[in-house]
């Protein structure tokens, strides 16, 4: 640098004890992959040698470091699995710095992170004899400064022609201590400024104006930069800032200068177990050496440091047997392995480990230490062969039955229940040739069942002797032998039980010819009783015999019919007749078995044919619509067709006016002979022979109707009457019968019309019984007096509140009284009635009234509909209250202002 910049940064240190930093920097456990730093800055020397370390990446990957390698774009440095950068070769770097990438890659995914290498060279400088003697502060602060050591920065040529060499300075990266107690600000660099020139410096960068903010601040006008709190290299291991130089107008006096700060690690940080249990397993019986775990501690400290570097121990072993040291834990890696042989599940299911992790190599004077628990499992190995509790069994069975468990085989194992090493598995080694037991698991007990699976004969085995071996479902370990109580023999003993007879030839079939004489003896339907070594009798008997054809002999089991067989009876199926027939033993309980007979019948000709159709009918002249004719038979070939067809030579007329013509073996064409035959029903008897040995015949009557016939040759109508034996006299008195009782039907008709419409008239008069007007009833009220009779008063009110008159029994009424309600045994009226009806019925109630001795006079009481305003009826004025005779009417005087004149007008009329 030139003395007229008047600038000059120097280091100060913090700490009287500076570790040399290589710039690896350990970031905080994260999920997240990359390297802990974009760039990495380191100083090395101007000559290297070959595999000499220069400073080592960190990179973190969610699968852990086995997966990740690195590489290079430099041909002179390389990359360690570990993150250590190296040398391959002897270096002289000619140059100031040197920069190339680093690269990871996770061969598993196949991604790909980068970070920026750059190595400073470190040159010694007489930077004390490049600055004038007399200048002011032109030189480094020796005491100050804890390497004096500052690199030349060469500078641009200026385009006007060659001016004085101007040198930059490469300051060497600050360590910073973390955790530092202050206080603060404390200073970390100053500047040696010019006195020609005022400067005002700045610094950018994070940690200055990026976030974290302020954590270093300069003085603008003396240069000095500090740190204002303390340091955690946990959070953040460096920064790199850039530090300007200008002048009070602004310009730039200096090119920025970069500035690393790194944080020195302190024993902060306890080493942190992932988990504070961990579990595993190891296999019982395992030799010394064999792995069962690996457990990891991280320390959030330098890794590359004392502070960072985890060792393990194990503290504490749960139980302490069959030794108090069956494991041990390699001290970096965290493997626990076995160290002692006798591992035994059925002696020691688990053990319990304590690891402690101490940081700082292990050392347990300075280094900081957690704990974890370790739960060893140990597995299960199939070293215990399953082994009978008893050498012998025995059981005993039915026979003739399956699917039953005759003996329970119990075992004993030592392995770990339910399993493969447990579990049972039984076989029938010797005994069985035959497959008739097989052993089963009991899933739950781990028993063996011995069952049942093909049925057993008491008469061929009485007994069983079995040999039974048991395995597990796993194969034994290595080294491990059967042990003799791994079988046993099983005895089954045969238990005799009363079988059921049975038929040899069941569904046995005979043939015979139907029409065997009662009694033949058919055959010998014998049955057969498995029992060899009881004495028993077996008995006979009909179970179905549909036609009650056959008979069985109950001792022997001999059939004979007891009836004739007819092969065309219809219980005979396809020329087949099947009974079935019961064997019973005597024995305790008894059995019995059932067996089937049948019968095959042959045909013989026994049964005649018979002619078709029974009716026909041909024109009384010849013609081409002869009778088809032909034959049905009972029996079956060769005893049906051809058929013989012949008329019968008595009656000779039969002959004379028919003829039989033969068509084929089955049919023939009867028609007429003569010109002529009157029309009527004819009996033709026809001759029918079969083709049978001995042929039958049978004569039939086949009933022919001759008519006239038309044109088309077919039967008229009235040739179809003719021919069934009406006359013409005979047809036209139906026809008059016919007429006749259509004229008297509608007579009958008319006349009951007219008898109905009388009947209408004549009602109009009422019945005298019906008549009321003799019931006289006295009330102590006001009334007409002594003529007063019983009337319906009710019918005085509005006719709309009539409910209870209307409910009244139907009748004939009288003359003069209006009836209030429908009667259903009066035809309803038209609502329009013809005029003379209505005529008609008012002069019959006239004449009635005038010839009626008990009617009553004109001037008495009647009954009439309601009366008052509006009223139809008109007015009743005319009867004079007064005159029924003198009346004390005072005592209406008592009733009230309401009755006082109406005593006025009856009982004081003559006083006023």
């Amino acid at each position: 640098m030139t003395a007229g910049s008047g600038v000059l940064l120097v280091l100060l240190s913090l700490s009287g004890a500076l570790r040399a930093h290589n710039g690896d920097l350990t970031a905080r456990e994260t999920c997240k992959a990359g390297f802990s730093e974009e760039d990495y800055t380191a100083l090395i020397s101007q000559n290297i040698l070959e595999g000499e370390k220069v400073l080592k990446v960190k990179f973190s990957s969610c699968l852990g470091t086995k997966g990740t390698h690195y590489e290079t774009n430099s041909m002179d440095f390389k990359v360690g699995a570990d993150g250590t950068v190296f040398a391959t070769r002897e270096l002289r770097i000619p140059s100031e710095q040197v920069a190339f990438t680093v690269t990871a890659w996770d061969h598993q995914t196949a991604e790909r992170w980068d970070a920026a290498v750059r190595l400073l060279v470190a040159q010694t400088s007489s930077t004390h004899s490049g600055h004038k003697k007399g200048k002011k502060n032109a030189a480094l602060d020796p005491v100050q400064l804890p390497n004096d050591t500052l690199l030349p920065w060469p500078q641009r040529q200026s385009s006007n022609g060659l001016r004085r060499q101007k040198r930059d300075w490469v300051i060497p990266p600050i360590n910073v201590p973390e955790n530092s107690r202050g206080p603060f600000p404390q200073q970390l660099i100053r500047s040696d400024k010019d006195n020609d020139i005022p400067i005002r410096y700045s610094i950018t960068g994070v940690g200055a104006d990026q976030p974290p903010m302020e954590v270093f601040s300069i003085d603008s006008m003396s240069g000095r930069m500090y740190v204002t709190r303390p340091m955690d290299r946990e959070e953040r291991a460096s920064y790199h800032l850039r530090a300007h130089a200008v002048d009070m107008n602004g310009n730039k006096v200096e090119n920025p200068i970069d500035l690393y700060i790194y944080v020195i690690d302190m024993n902060d940080n306890r080493p942190e177990f992932l988990n504070q249990v961990y579990n595993g397993s190891v296999d019982e019986g395992s030799k010394p050496g064999t792995y069962v775990m690996t457990v990891t501690a991280n320390d959030a400290d330098d890794a590359t440091t004392a502070n960072g570097m985890v060792r393990y121990r194990i503290v504490t072993q749960t139980p302490q047997s069959p030794s108090q040291n069956m494991f041990t834990i390699n001290s970096e890696t965290g493997d626990i392995v076995t160290v002692a042989a006798g591992l035994d599940r059925e002696k020691v299911q688990q053990y319990m480990v304590i690891i402690q992790a101490t940081d700082m190599e292990g050392n347990l004077n300075y280094g900081l230490s957690n704990t974890a628990t370790a739960i060893i499992t140990v597995t299960d190995v199939n070293d215990n062969p399953p082994e009978f509790t008893t050498s012998t069994y025995a059981g005993e069975v039915p026979e003739n039955r399956v699917e039953m468990v005759v003996a329970n085989l119990t075992v004993m194992d030592r392995d770990q229940p339910h399993s493969p090493n447990w579990n049972a598995v039984y076989r029938i080694i010797s005994g069985d040739p035959s497959g008739h037991f097989s052993v089963r698991t009991d899933p739950t007990t781990n028993e063996g069942m011995v069952t049942v699976v093909k049925a057993v004969d008491y008469e061929l085995n009485r007994a069983f002797m079995l040999t039974v071996m048991v395995s597990n479902q796993a194969p034994l370990a290595s080294g491990i032998q059967m042990s003799f109580q791994s079988t046993a023999g099983v005895t089954i003993s045969v238990m005799d039980i009363n079988e059921a007879p049975y038929f040899p030839s069941n569904h046995k079939l005979i043939r015979l010819e139907e029409g065997v004489p009662t009694g033949t003896v058919l055959t010998t339907f014998s049955a057969v009783d498995p029992d060899r070594f009881m004495q028993q009798a077996v008995r006979y008997s009909k179970l179905s015999d549909p036609a009650n054809w056959l008979h069985i002999n109950a001792t022997n089991g001999q059939i004979s019919t007891a009836a004739v067989l007819d092969r065309e009876s219809l219980y005979i199926k396809n020329n087949v007749y099947e009974a079935t027939f019961l064997a019973a033993d005597n024995g305790i309980p008894p059995a019995s078995g059932t067996g089937t007979l049948q019968i095959y019948l042959i045909d013989i000709n026994d049964n005649a044919p018979e002619l078709l159709p029974k009716e026909a009918q041909v024109c009384e002249k010849p013609s081409l619509n002869a009778i088809n004719i032909t034959a049905a038979d009972a029996d079956v070939d060769p005893n049906i067709g051809p058929y013989v067809f012949e008329l019968p030579f008595v009656p000779a007329s039969v002959r004379n006016n028919w003829t039989v013509t033969r068509l084929n073996g089955d049919y023939a064409q009867l028609s007429l002979r003569v010109l002529h035959l009157e029309a009527g029903v004819y009996d033709v008897p026809i001759t029918v022979t079969d083709s049978g040995n001995p042929p039958l015949s049978h004569t039939s009557i086949i009933k022919v109707k001759v008519c006239p016939c038309d044109d088309n040759g077919d039967c008229t109508t009235v040739g179809a009457v003719a021919a069934a034996g009406l006359g013409t006299g005979a047809i036209v008195a139906i026809l008059i019968c016919i007429v006749m009782l259509l004229t008297m039907v509608l007579l009958f008709v008319v006349w009951m019309k007219r008898r109905e419409k009388e009947r209408h008239t004549k009602q109009l008069l009422i019945d005298p019984e019906d008549d009321v007007r003799d019931n006289i009833l006295k009330y102590d009220e006001e009334g007409g007096g002594e003529e007063d009779q019983d009337y319906d008063l009710s019918q005085l009110q509005q006719p709309e509140a009539m409910e209870h008159v209307l409910s009244k029994a139907p009748g004939v009424r009288r003359v003069d009284e209006r009836p209030v309600g429908a009667e259903p045994q009066y035809p309803v009226r038209p609502v329009v009635p013809h005029p003379g009806d209505i005529g008609d019925f008012i002069n019959e109630g006239l004449r009635a009234a005038d010839n009626d001795p008990t009617a009553p006079p004109y001037d008495s009481l009647l009954v009439f509909d309601y009366e008052g305003s509006g009223s139809t009826a008109g007015s009743v004025s005319s009867l004079d209250s007064s005159s029924s005779g003198d009346q004390d009417y005072d005592y209406l005087n008592d009733w009230g202002p309401r009755f006082k004149k109406l005593a006025d007008m009856y009982g004081g009329g003559e006083e006023d």
